[in-house]
């Protein structure tokens, strides 16, 4: 279970400094996939870091009662002079594997990344498509309660973006996913509940579908 409490956020530049989410409400409960709707701009992205934990609310929390993933595919903290067996041994490490539980996560990344020999070469020799294709393998290398996703499912060639999808259903059998796309296929196959944000507010919905029909009779 998921609690967010009387949150709010913004960010202070130039422009102003309007609250993009104000007063959040919300409990997700546990084992329930979520879809985060609304339109370009509405908070959806903020929302899912808040949750995440990768960012902090201006005002009030956000209480994880189970484990919760950094978003799949999240670039930031990959070292370029790292190679990308050494980026993946030392994400293990953090997570707290032992020496056997690194050497399997090691295994499952490079078979699922299918980079070959670029494996053992500095992350900043990798295109976009290889630093795609490992950071999604280590996103969901390891056994979190909840997924994070922010369109991770969007990259990679039509034949990774179908392993992708079909590794995502896998975990979502056994864990939960609170995932951002604007495939409402991927949200109505994936996701149960929705949460519709709109002017900072999010509005909870135990169906997916109605959360969409929402979107779209307001749009």
């Amino acid at each position: 279970m998921i609690e967010i409490k009387n949150l709010y956020k913004r960010y202070h530049n130039h422009h102003g400094s309007d609250w993009v989410l104000k007063d959040i409400n919300l409990t997700i409960p546990a084992g329930v996939s979520v879809g985060l709707i609304g339109a370009n701009g509405a908070g959806k992205s903020t929302l899912l870091r808040l949750i995440a934990g990768m960012d902090k609310p201006e005002k009030g929390e956000v209480v994880r009662h189970s484990r919760v993933s950094w978003p799949v595919g999240l670039a930031g903290g990959m070292q370029n002079n790292m190679t990308g067996k050494q980026n993946v041994k030392f994400v293990a490490r953090t997570q707290g594997c032992n020496a056997l539980e690194v050497k399997q996560v090691i295994e499952f990344v490079q078979d699922f990344a299918e980079i070959g020999g670029a494996f053992n070469e500095p992350v900043r020799t990798y295109s976009s498509g290889m630093r795609a294709r490992l950071l999604f393998g280590l996103s969901l290398a390891f056994d979190f309660d909840v997924y994070i996703s922010d369109e991770a499912t969007a990259v990679g060639d039509r034949a990774f973006k179908a392993k992708a999808q079909d590794l995502f259903k896998s975990k979502v059998g056994e864990s939960s996913l609170i995932i951002v796309s604007h495939s409402e296929g991927i949200l109505r196959e994936l996701c149960e509940a929705g949460i519709y944000i709109k002017g900072g507010q999010a509005y909870w919905f135990n169906d997916i579908d109605h959360a969409i029909k929402e979107y779209h009779s307001e749009t």
